[in-house]
């Protein structure tokens, strides 16, 4: 039974990671590698993250600078750099590929926020997913006997009470990315 609610909680800190992640990868207003290193790159027959391909900095607050480890495929990274939804063009610079961040509109600060909640939604759908998938484990052991009907019920309350810290873990997060966005 512990063992249950243990993978249970590995389950949600998964998809809270998830979603954390996911977030940052969302252009606000300060430049950072997490916006363009999981773009995929077609170059060598495959598409490969940017970050597979490149070095990827940020020298100045609202710039991203892109140093392809070998030359012959910036043109392959400016065409998937341009086919993505950042809002603005690279430009080759030499060897380098420097992306400049315009500041946020209020239209697309409003999109991201449609974003933000959209993912999280996503990630509440994922919870309430594991949740059933559990509490029918949980059923399960309960009609094979091997817990008893105190347990199954005191386990049932168990992960609803992670679910409800789950689901306020997913909120403060998308809160404080609203902020981030709506402050840069």
């Amino acid at each position: 039974m512990n063992n249950l609610v243990n993978n249970f909680k590995n389950e949600m800190e998964k998809i809270s990671t998830f979603f954390r992640n996911e977030l940052q990868r969302l252009r606000t207003g300060r430049a950072s590698p997490l916006i363009v290193e999981d773009i995929l790159v077609d170059c060598y027959n495959t598409k490969m993250k940017l970050k597979q391909v490149a070095a990827i900095s940020c020298p100045e607050h609202r710039q991203i600078l892109i140093q392809p480890w070998d030359r012959t495929i910036t043109e392959h990274i400016v065409k998937a750099l341009s086919a993505s939804d950042l809002g603005t063009s690279p430009i080759v610079d030499k060897q380098f590929i420097r992306i400049n961040l315009p500041s946020l509109t209020e239209e697309f600060r409003k999109n991201l926020i449609t974003q933000i909640s959209r993912k999280e939604e996503e990630s509440r759908e994922a919870i309430r997913k594991w949740r059933d998938y559990f509490l029918k484990e949980l059923q399960k052991q309960f009609q094979e006997k091997q817990i008893s009907e105190d347990d199954k019920f005191r386990t049932k309350d168990e992960i609803q009470k992670i679910v409800d810290e789950y689901n306020k873990k997913l909120a403060d997060i998308a809160k404080l990315k609203e902020k981030e966005i709506l402050e840069s």
